[in-house]
């Protein structure tokens, strides 16, 4: 059971406690789009500054809107295209201080001015994107990055392949 509150203690023992809490959420669970509303509205729910968190995910072709907290978002993103498309092809994170200035940048909440985006890999298979957007240029930082990477991590090893959506 999830239980809210604010965190206390340094910002890399606030991570560790997400990380734990992630855990917890998806031990056991087999549905990756329960696993992965639960990773979202966890994010959702720790981060400040942010207006948009979720995921997407790679149909073979394109990546394709997954569970996500926030405004309605594109459904489809070509692989290449923006920073989510860019990633997933890249296979790297992105930590993009000014989407304004990302060549092809997708625009898909207008209060959005920075951007993270964490490829999804399990076994050397792409999954999708962790996509995070926030209001304020220059949101997410070096620490920001090592966290989201590690949930990342621990998200991927919960899920089973081939993905399980129901």
């Amino acid at each position: 059971m999830f239980h809210s509150g604010e965190l206390t203690g340094t910002r890399e023992e606030q991570h560790t406690a997400v990380l734990s809490q992630l855990q917890s959420l998806i031990e056991g669970e087999k549905s990756a789009v329960a696993n992965l509303a639960n990773a979202s509205a966890l994010l959702h729910y720790f981060l400040k500054d942010i207006n948009w968190v979720g995921f997407y995910l790679f149909d073979g072709q394109e990546l394709v809107l997954g569970p996500f907290h926030g405004l309605p978002a594109c459904i489809r993103i070509p692989m290449g295209k923006g920073v989510c498309g860019t990633s997933a092809l890249q296979r790297e994170t992105l930590r993009i201080e000014d989407v304004h200035a990302f060549p092809g940048h997708i625009a898909c909440d207008a209060a959005s001015n920075s951007e993270i985006v964490v490829p999804l890999v399990k076994e050397g298979q792409l999954l999708g994107v962790l996509d995070i957007d926030s209001p304020l240029k220059g949101r997410f930082d070096e620490a920001d990055q090592d966290f989201l990477e590690r949930f990342a991590q621990v998200l991927t090893e919960g899920l089973t392949l081939p993905l399980s959506l129901y």
